[in-house]
């Protein structure tokens, strides 16, 4: 496993799948590190030399933003909708769906499990 912005990215993958591992680094970013490394995207991780590795990690540390950094970051935004009390900021609170979606019968994830409410029993004269 080689070592890259904290994280163990694995070997048996090609240089841009194993990229993608890391928190903050898609597909696109990942060509462009290595276009800016020279590292072939379809070479495996285990392949790469020292020289190449160490190329690509000085990249990532220099020009973007990526795990613990970017998640301080998004919970800091998370955070200033929460204090301004914004629609989104109290949609967050609420654990519901931020961005317009119904939540009639989906929004599960968002909602976690049913919880089943008793109906009221009609009274019998």
């Amino acid at each position: 496993m080689a070592r890259v912005a904290g994280v163990d990215i694995p070997d048996n993958k090609r240089g841009e799948i194993a990229l993608t591992y890391i928190f903050g680094i898609g597909k696109a970013s990942a060509q462009k590190i290595l276009s800016e490394a020279g590292v072939d995207p379809n070479k495996k991780v285990q392949d790469w030399t020292d020289d190449e590795g160490g190329s690509v990690r000085t990249i990532i540390r220099e020009n973007h933003k990526v795990e613990g950094v970017l998640k301080g970051e998004v919970q800091m935004s998370i955070k200033r909708l929460l204090d301004i009390g914004c629609y989104r900021g109290l949609r967050h609170r609420k654990g519901l769906p931020v961005r317009g979606q119904h939540t009639k019968n989906n929004a599960r994830t968002r909602k976690g499990r049913r919880k089943t409410v008793a109906n009221k029993k009609k009274a019998v004269k």
